[in-house]
Formats: C-alpha cells, structure tokens, sequence
C-alpha cells in the first residue's frame, strides 16, 4: 500500500494530543481565514503558493522554505492573493508548552528560535534553498515516526523533534550573530552554504578551490575536521537527500538526476539505493506526494 504523508484539511485551531501534531497540507480550493491565536506553538513551513501571511501586525510574502514562528497568543493568519492560485503545500507543527518544557529538561537552549522570535519581535525567517531542504527533510522525519507505531516510536519522536528545532535554531543564531563567527567558521559555513545551493553545478575540490581562493587541501581539513568525513561524501549525501525530498514531489528520477548534479542516472541509481534500499523510481511510486504519471523505463 503507498504511503502518503498529505493531511486532509481541517479548521480545528485546537490540539487533540497533549504533546505535539504534524500536518502536511495541499489544497487547491482554497477559503479565507479569519485571524486567529492558539495556546500553543506554531512552525509553519511553507512550500508553494500564491500567499502572503500575517503575524502579529505585520504582512510578509511568503516563498518556499520561509519558515513562521507563531507563539502563543500571537494574531495570525494566511492571506490568499487575487489572480492564478497554484497549489497552496504547507507544513504545520503544532507543540504544547508543555511538551516543549519537557524537551527543554534535556536541552536547556531548545526554545532559543522562539525566545528570540518574541524578544526581536520577528515571526517570519527566509531560508536559502539547501538550508530550506535541510529542515524539509527533518520535517518529514517526523510525519514518517508520526505514522508508525512501533518499539521506542515515543523517544525516537522526541528526538526527531529536537534534531529539528536544534537544527532551526542553529539556523536562526547564524543568521542573527552571524559577525561573531571567526574566520575558520565562517569559510566552512560558506562552503557548506554554497554547496546546498549549487548542487545542480560540477562540485570538486578544485572547483571549490578556485571559487574561495584557498588551498583544497584546507577545504579537506576543514570538512574532515568539522563533519569526520571527506568533502566527497558531505556533497554526494546533500545530494542524494535533495534528491530524496524532490522525488517526493513527483518529478521524473532521470530529471531529479540531473537538478541535483549527478553526471548519469546509473551513479544516481546506485549511491540512491545504497543510501536508501530502494531505487528511486520505487521511492517516487510509495512515497511520492502527487498523483503520479504513467511511467515506463
């Protein structure tokens, strides 16, 4: 039997667990909705649509990978534009105060993303485009433990929630102190930024080399050093993990290939499988989230 991750829509604006609830929403009917506020948190990820939102008193325009930090009690709601209305995809994440209070006992600094978000007074955050596959793919780490029910499901669900919010805000302190880096950081995190969003262009050493104007065999300690694995592997995985979360978009895998950067679709072929236990075209047919073309190979 596929799987599908897609939540059918509903208006409840309250929780039915004391923990936390994940939707992943696709609607192309789409209704105004009035202003609201809730008692609990709120993560929205937003992935296409033709859609500003309102937080607090203030409107942003919404584009893929933004992510809003909606606290308790704050006004919020979407605001559906006039003209050709695309598919509007979202993720939710819904979390009690005191589930996250609970987390909190185990990492003190895990509400730092909406302790920040309420000191500065700012809801709404953009993402590039490697670091908006980054949290994609912890999303659906959740939605995935969220529909089984299996040995330790509880505490490998706290600790995909965690990974996620560590990950978000790591992502948000970069971003908010990012002059207090020191040199060294800086340059990996450049590397790293750079290579998350030019996974579709020849990556190498050299060409890395050529493009920071330092020697490749510091580029090689800096990723060793820092991630205990070779420039080689860090790229080749970001890879597959894009391609990963693309195939569940629906798209072809011989086009999925060739967006994420790999020189022919048998090398695709094999680092997927390898990496995952399952081909890519068999990953599209279960898991994708869109009703899926005929297809022969």
């Amino acid at each position: 039997m596929s799987k599908h991750y897609l939540t059918t829509f509903n208006t409840r604006q309250y929780m039915q667990t004391g923990d936390f609830e994940i939707f992943y929403y696709e609607d192309k009917v789409l209704s105004p909705v009035s202003v609201h506020q809730h008692d609990y948190y709120e993560i929205y990820f937003f992935l296409s649509g033709n859609v500003d939102i309102y937080l607090g008193d203030t409107t942003y325009p919404l584009s893929y990978g933004d992510i809003c930090l909606v606290p308790p009690g704050l006004n919020h709601k979407p605001l559906f534009k006039d003209g050709e209305q695309p598919p509007y995809r979202r993720i939710v994440l819904w979390i009690s105060p005191a589930y996250l209070d609970r987390l909190t006992m185990h990492y003190p600094d895990i509400q730092y993303c909406f302790t920040e978000a309420l000191q500065q007074h700012t809801y709404h955050y953009s993402t590039d485009f490697g670091s908006a596959q980054l949290l994609f793919g912890k999303l659906i780490a959740i939605l995935e433990e969220s529909a089984v029910s299996t040995a330790f499901h509880s505490s490998i669900t706290d600790c995909c929630i965690s990974t996620f919010l560590l990950s978000l805000n790591r992502l948000m302190y970069s971003h908010l102190h990012a002059s207090a880096c020191n040199d060294q950081t800086t340059l990996f995190s450049e590397l790293c930024n750079y290579i998350n969003t030019h996974l579709e262009d020849p990556l190498t050493l050299d060409t890395l080399s050529d493009r920071f104007h330092v020697s490749k065999y510091h580029i090689a300690h800096l990723f060793k050093q820092s991630m205990g694995i070779s420039t080689h592997q860090y790229i080749l995985r970001k890879r597959l993990y894009a391609a990963r979360n693309i195939l569940l978009s629906g798209m072809p895998p011989q086009e999925v290939s060739h967006t994420c950067g790999f020189g022919d679709y048998t090398s695709f072929f094999r680092a997927f499988k390898k990496e995952f236990g399952i081909s890519p075209k068999d990953f599209r047919e279960n898991y994708a989230l869109t009703p899926l073309p005929q297809q022969t190979d």
